[in-house]
C-alpha cells in the first residue's frame, strides 16, 4: 500500500467538497484534511488555507490537474 502525501492545498470548504466528490467519482483514493480546530475557532484556516487533500504519490499529478482545471473554470465564467 502506497503512503499518502499532501497532494494539494484547498482554498475553502466548497472547493474541498467539490474535489472530494470528483475524486470519489473517479475512484481516486484520497483523504480530505481541514485545518479547522474548534479550540482555536478556525484560526489556522485564515493563515494556512482551508485544508488539503492527501493521496498516494502516484495520483498527485492527476489531482493537481483536476484542481487546476476547476480553478481556471471558476475564474472564467
Amino acid at each position: 500500500m502506497e503512503d499518502y502525501i499532501k497532494a494539494s492545498m484547498l482554498d475553502n470548504e466548497d472547493e474541498g467538497r467539490l474535489i472530494d466528490s470528483i475524486l470519489t467519482e473517479r475512484g481516486i483514493p484520497h483523504q480530505m484534511r481541514s485545518y479547522h480546530d474548534t479550540a482555536f475557532d478556525g484560526l489556522y484556516q485564515t493563515q494556512k488555507g482551508w485544508g488539503y487533500v492527501s493521496a498516494p504519490a502516484s495520483y498527485e499529478e492527476e489531482i493537481i490537474e483536476i484542481i487546476s482545471d476547476l480553478r481556471k473554470a471558476a475564474n472564467h465564467p
